[in-house]
């Protein structure tokens, strides 16, 4: 089990620092958005699996070369004579800072859970009290606001998406149509779940370039991908006059387009051009390569899950 330990340590030091770094450099990222996704997911799951994983294994040679039979090993031990001289002290930390680890990501998890979903259901009485339905869209709100915005808000009984009236008189029908398509997006594909996921990890550990990179980028890959399934149904043409005349138009009010077009954390001028840009001019990863990221991505989980319970 030391030996897995080991294994498990250096692919948590890897993909802490240097893999998620290295992949918010790369270009392909932006030519296959939703793969990518899967990527970044795989990463901070096997990180997590990794970080925990090296920690308990270590904790746990002294009682067994198995991490199963080992930990019944210790509770047996504590159980009836607790923790005797003989286990090194180096082993008692790293099982205790391995248990407050995993103890910690899920307490993050949970805390940023319910302060979101509060932050939401405030944010939705807001909404319901200053604005309007709008007769056309179904479960959409209208408010009384210059600034082109419009975002969704997830709800337990339906969700609710909200259009500015700025935006409305900014874009023309077919614009307007794409907007509402990428909207639509963000709420079927449940993409509120997944920036949740990577709001927790940011909690969690906001020292670690795998917390604080992977946030943005998913953030960013997130309207990619809902720019896609806006360009199945629209024009690309409309699409990306939308997103340049909302950039534009709140460059000119001084204001950063947060929450335009599905805008979960906010977006910069070289965002915008960056998914304006592959959509005039980018091209597509081949199903060679899309296939060769999800096998990494499968391979990644999987790894540390076989070190960890093979010892």
């Amino acid at each position: 089990m030391l030996t897995a330990s080991v294994l498990l340590g250096l692919l948590a030091i890897a993909l802490a620092w240097p893999v998620p770094l290295a992949l918010a450099r790369a270009a392909w990222p932006a030519r296959a958005p939703a793969t990518a996704l899967v990527l970044w997911q795989a990463i901070a799951l096997a990180g997590g699996l990794s970080m925990i994983g090296a920690l308990l294994t270590f904790g746990l040679v002294p009682f067994g070369e198995r991490i199963v039979p080992a930990s019944a090993a210790l509770v047996r031990n504590v159980a009836v004579t607790g923790v005797t001289p003989a286990v090194p002290v180096w082993h008692v930390i790293a099982l205790c800072a391995g248990l407050l680890l995993g103890a910690h990501l899920v307490f993050n998890l949970v805390l940023t859970v319910v302060r979101i979903d509060r932050q939401r259901r405030r944010h939705r009485e807001l909404v319901e009290l200053l604005s309007s339905p709008i007769p056309d869209l179904p479960h959409s709100r209208l408010i009384d606001l210059q600034l082109p915005v419009a975002y969704c808000l997830p709800g337990s009984a339906h969700s609710v998406t909200v259009f500015s009236a700025g935006l409305l008189e900014l874009l023309d029908a077919d614009q307007l149509a794409a907007v509402i398509e990428h909207e639509r997006a963000h709420l079927s594909q449940r993409h509120y779940l997944v920036l949740l996921a990577f709001d927790a990890w940011h909690t969690s550990l906001p020292w670690f370039p795998i917390a604080n990179t992977s946030q943005r980028e998913v953030g960013m890959l997130i309207e990619m991908v809902a720019d896609d399934h806006a360009r199945a149904t629209v024009d690309d043409a409309s699409l990306s006059s939308a997103i340049d005349l909302v950039a534009a138009a709140s460059a000119d009010q001084r204001m950063p387009p947060a929450e335009s077009l599905g805008s979960t954390h906010g977006a910069r001028s070289t965002d915008t051009a960056a998914r304006v840009d592959r959509i005039r001019h980018g091209n597509r990863l081949g199903t060679a390569g899309r296939a060769t990221v999800l096998a990494g991505s499968f391979a990644l989980v999987a790894v540390p899950t076989v070190l960890l319970f093979a010892g």
